[in-house]
């Protein structure tokens, strides 16, 4: 093969360098489908054991009692032994952790939503229903 400029190149480079493009290519749609699959995964909170650990970090004197993980794994309760209330979600990859007062805990038809001011924004527990959270506070 003769290229202007360049000269003449025999057909083993040229095979060479068509390979590699192509490895190179090949590299670059893995990483691409790689890095998709990781942004599609979301984050889940874990176990009850887990929510309640991070309510009991977070908040001072919160003996928890019993926990519930909503069913998408993105919003939780816990309740104290006192009848004190947190609500728990993901920021990120970390648990934040809220004490609301019972008044702001309602049921809907999706599950439970907790009410929480400002940034925190409503932590909603998928699959959740009312007799889940009375078994909590008994």
């Amino acid at each position: 093969m003769t290229l202007p400029g360049i000269g003449t190149l025999d057909d083993g480079l040229v095979r060479t360098v068509a390979a590699g493009v192509v490895a190179a290519a090949a590299v670059i749609l893995l990483l691409f489908g790689v890095l998709k699959l990781l942004r599609r995964a979301k984050p889940r909170l874990g176990t009850p054991e887990d929510v309640a650990a991070a309510a009991e970090a977070a908040l001072a004197g919160f003996a928890v009692s019993g926990a519930v993980v909503g069913a998408d794994g993105q919003g939780a309760l816990a309740v104290a032994a006192d009848g004190r209330v947190a609500a728990i979600k993901l920021a990120g990859r970390r648990l934040v952790v809220r004490e609301i007062p019972w008044t702001r805990v309602r049921s809907t038809a999706e599950g439970i939503i907790a009410e929480v001011e400002g940034r925190f924004g409503p932590v909603t527990l998928a699959g959740v229903d009312v007799l889940d959270i009375r078994r909590l506070r008994a």
